[in-house]
């Protein structure tokens, strides 16, 4: 029966330099939604909405999505992980992400033209795993959209979160050479 309660707050360590450092000392804004601040001990995030559970992080999205800026739009939708994962409700789980997938046209409505969507978690929290209450997989998807990604690419298995942040760095045109990881963006770019 046990819940968190949606001001749960996430107390990290100081990371060592993040992508989120290198695009604000780059002049990008990071507008982190949701815990995103906590996660990195507030360190590159130029602006943030602590929105706290699914519906409220998707809608501060949609405004953020409103907004002109130049840089990184970064969601953290907890409730996958804290609500329904770690708790093992799989029903909850999968009507999330119903509720998600039915938000995804509305997402792609507001992107512009040079927007790109990357879709990823930061570890596995399989919800029908009853041994334990832990994370369970090493491997998470990475979906990317917009229309100037090419349909259809298969990017297999990659093996670190340096691929993304070198992703998105490059993309923004900022170099990332002193992260891990290698940029995929010309194997995906049309």
């Amino acid at each position: 029966a046990f819940k968190r309660t949606g001001a749960r707050r996430d107390f990290s360590a100081q990371p060592p330099q993040t992508m989120c450092d290198i695009l604000k000392e780059n002049g990008k804004t990071v507008y982190g939604v949701g815990k995103i601040e906590d996660i990195f001990d507030h360190h590159g995030i130029t602006k943030s909405n602590h929105a706290a559970g699914n519906p409220a992080c998707m809608q501060a999205t949609f405004e953020a999505m409103d907004e002109d800026f130049d840089g990184l739009l970064f969601v953290n939708l907890v409730d996958f992980d804290m609500v329904y994962g770690h708790r093992r409700d799989v029903k909850g789980y999968a009507a999330a992400l119903e509720t998600f997938d039915a938000q995804l046209p509305e997402i792609q409505a507001k992107m512009g033209e040079d927007d790109l969507l990357m879709i990823t978690a930061d570890h596995g929290c399989d919800p029908s795993y009853t041994k334990t209450t832990d994370h369970t997989r090493e491997y998470v998807p990475y979906l990317i959209c917009g229309k100037g990604v090419k349909p259809g690419v298969d990017l297999g298995t990659k093996l670190c979160f340096g691929t993304i942040a070198h992703t998105i760095c490059d993309y923004l045109g900022v170099d990332a050479s002193t992260l891990d990881g290698q940029s995929i963006l010309p194997e995906i770019l049309k």
